[in-house]
């Protein structure tokens, strides 16, 4: 019948939806924002693509909304230190 079952997950900058595993996670813990290389960090967590404009655009409000959360100027900054390390477009 059908293969494996393969979750879906919305980019909160573009709103595609795709594999879980072709986005990075960012969760929410106690400890602030941070991004969750593996997937599995506990906390409610939102998904980006790995492309320079959809950080950019999530940073402007959609990722605090996705996450229920304020971020806070360190894990901001930790944040735009990572998108510098982002292609300009992919694909």
């Amino acid at each position: 019948m059908s293969g494996k079952h393969i979750p879906q997950r919305t980019c909160v900058g573009c709103r595609e939806v795709l594999p879980k595993r072709s986005l990075i996670r960012i969760v929410r813990t106690p400890d602030g924002v941070r991004i969750d290389p593996t997937s599995k960090a506990s906390g409610r967590g939102a998904y980006l693509h790995d492309r320079r404009s959809c950080w950019e655009r999530g940073l402007k409000g959609s990722l605090s909304k996705a996450l229920r959360v304020e971020i806070a100027a360190d894990d901001h900054n930790e944040l735009m230190h990572y998108i510098d390390q982002l292609p300009e477009a992919n694909g």
